[in-house]
């Protein structure tokens, strides 16, 4: 049992660990019959947001504000949605609604969201992306710089139209990242399965399924995978843009 008032939530000036026990859920403005959980947010110091949408059957998302991007990933239960051949996605599928782009989002049943939102940021010379529609299950892994203990699910083309990246990562008990990362790139992620340890900055923190993380820019990063199941975690990125020209 934990003791009253305590909590492996922490917030630093460069990262964030906010874990199940601290979430707080309120209403989503322009959504229906959802509960909204923001991790994630500029007022945090992060470029962009990522929030959790828990909708009952027969909810209705309501759009992302003008200029903004947003991707879904469904955790949970089954959603309609209005673009493409196939219009429903189960836990596993995702969808990508570029900036100024009308779909519509429907619960099916109950339902568990993640998504990410972020300014779209365009590239002189280049066209906006198109909606993307997708399933992880469809994605093979790649290994990670060599390593087939860990294993890359990128979802979204790597292309110069798109100015983030959405990615999903597993790993084997005891694979880890094979070095520290330190890079201009800022992360959201959310931890999907699994336990491990994640360094963030000079801390280093016990982390598993539920748990999100916040990454500034620059912000030291490294994971190893413990325990006896595969760790795994969703993360975005923002890509594909040159700091000194990206007002996002």
């Amino acid at each position: 049992m934990e003791l009253y008032g305590s909590t492996r939530s922490r917030v630093a000036r460069n990262h964030a660990l906010i874990c199940p026990d601290s979430f707080v859920r309120a209403a989503l403005p322009g959504w229906t019959k959802t509960q909204g959980i923001i991790l994630i947010a500029p007022v945090l110091g992060a470029r962009f947001t990522q929030y959790l949408a828990v909708m009952e059957p027969g909810a209705i998302a309501g759009p992302a504000a003008p200029g903004v991007e947003r991707f879904v990933y469904v955790l949970e239960g089954t959603i309609k949605h209005s673009f493409g051949s196939k219009r429903t996605l189960d836990a596993g599928g995702y969808l990508f609604v570029p900036a100024g782009t009308q779909i519509t989002l429907e619960a099916q049943t109950a339902a568990r969201l993640n998504i990410f939102e972020k300014p779209f940021v365009s590239l002189p010379g280049c066209s906006a992306p198109a909606p993307v529609v997708g399933r992880e299950q469809d994605i093979q892994g790649a290994p990670f710089m060599g390593d087939p203990d860990a294993l890359l699910q990128t979802l979204l083309p790597d292309q110069p139209a798109f100015d983030l990246a959405v990615n999903l990562f597993r790993f084997r008990p005891g694979a880890a990242l094979p070095l520290v990362e330190i890079h201009v790139m800022e992360h959201g992620l959310l931890m999907l399965a699994g336990r491990g340890v994640y360094r963030l900055g000079d801390s280093w923190y016990p982390v598993q399924a539920g748990d999100v993380i916040w990454m500034a820019s620059f912000c030291p990063q490294w994971f190893v995978a413990m325990g006896k199941e595969q760790a795994g975690y969703l993360y975005y990125k923002d890509v594909n843009r040159d700091p000194l020209g990206s007002k996002a």
